[in-house]
């Protein structure tokens, strides 16, 4: 374990800019948390691989972290909010209550603030911290909600049953103390245009997202710049007569099932399965090529932030590219204008074009390692 806390701390230290202090403790509660389920798994006890598992184990939760950290506070707080809230939708609910979106939403909000801090005592209680510890530096917060998805995760065994996810077993809890008037309460506060605006199939997915996103008159300036994406995303899609993508990716924002967005579009899963396909096809080219300034601006991943790379991984980028990928870089980071930049390297607009997506491309592949 010696040796696994070492390593987290070398690679935390290449990937962070967060004090050698910080990535000392991060390093040795993570190989502690390991040693912990290495110890306890009579699986793992008995593969006669324990070194290998914990290694793995060790890893994983170290890119966990590492992920939160560099999607930093508020981008990391909506992704968990994100994630957790599209395991939990079907559970909240009282039971045999109809809900609209925006109720259910609203109950979302509610559990996951109670399990929000379940989750802080677990943390404190499993790492033996003080009670009144607080998540202050941005490394002990990604660390945090990294703990915190894992925590939701976790499979919980039951009588005659394979296990459930303890998230999912608290949103089941939860609903069940809800009294039915709860969700009537909710729904009239929520839904002051009538019962007509209760069903998303009243509205177009993208029509819907669209009332999402503009009454959101006080966003921080993060979302603000989020829906600035998903708004040049949506039209992006639309110019291209990809209306079922826009669909598609519009569901997906307002964290409906795999199973309601099939039968809200009328698909099989096969058919679903090919939509998403070609979504994430259609995704890649707008992040990579015709809006890639927003999306990396919004990624905190722009020119001015080395692409998002921490400096071994920016190095690496840098001894990757060829000799002229290596002038476009360099001219780009002086601002030089597109079709500038293309004569000053002898290409033209299209070749351009494909020569810094393919740079981005490899910038991506190295952030998402």
């Amino acid at each position: 374990m010696e040796v696994l806390s070492e390593k987290l701390f070398e690679e935390l230290k290449q990937a962070t800019h967060a004090s050698a202090h910080s990535c000392r403790e991060t390093a040795n509660r993570l190989s502690q948390e390991v040693q912990r389920i290495c110890t306890e798994s009579q699986r793992i006890q008995a593969s006669g691989e324990v070194d290998t598992w914990a290694m793995t184990l060790g890893k994983h939760r170290l890119n966990q972290c590492l992920k939160y950290y560099r999607l930093g506070s508020r981008q990391g707080r909506v992704e968990l909010h994100s994630i957790l809230s599209s395991i939990v939708y079907r559970y909240i609910a009282p039971n045999g209550v109809q809900v609209s979106y925006q109720a259910r939403l609203s109950l979302i909000e509610d559990f996951l603030q109670n399990f929000y801090v379940e989750s802080l005592k677990a943390f404190r209680r499993e790492n033996i911290l003080a009670v009144d510890f607080q998540p202050r530096t941005l490394m002990e917060l990604a660390e945090y909600m990294a703990f915190t998805e894992r925590y939701g995760k976790r499979r919980i065994p039951l009588p005659g049953r394979r296990g459930q996810q303890l998230i999912i077993l608290r949103a089941q809890t939860f609903s069940k103390q809800q009294p039915p008037e709860t969700a009537v309460d909710i729904a009239q506060a929520t839904d002051a245009g009538g019962a007509e605006a209760d069903d998303l199939r009243e509205l177009l997915p993208y029509q819907r997202l669209r009332e999402e996103l503009v009454a959101q008159p006080d966003a921080l300036p993060e979302e603000v710049l989020r829906n600035r994406v998903i708004e040049a995303l949506l039209e992006y899609l639309k110019e291209r007569n990809q209306e079922d993508c826009a669909d598609y990716f519009a569901l997906r924002l307002l964290d409906l099932p795999t199973g309601e967005i099939e039968s809200m579009l009328n698909l099989t899963a096969r058919q679903r399965d090919y939509l998403q396909q070609r979504f994430k096809y259609h995704l890649i080219r707008f992040a990579l090529s015709h809006h890639w300034e927003l999306v990396h601006e919004w990624l905190e991943a722009d020119l001015d932030r080395n692409l998002g790379l921490p400096p071994k991984q920016w190095q690496q980028l840098q001894d990757s590219l060829s000799q002229k990928q290596e002038k476009l870089l360099h001219l780009k980071q002086q601002r030089v204008d597109d079709a500038e930049i293309a004569q000053i390297l002898g290409l033209t607009a299209t070749q351009f074009h494909k020569q810094w997506s393919k740079l981005l491309g490899q910038a991506w592949e190295l952030r998402n390692l």
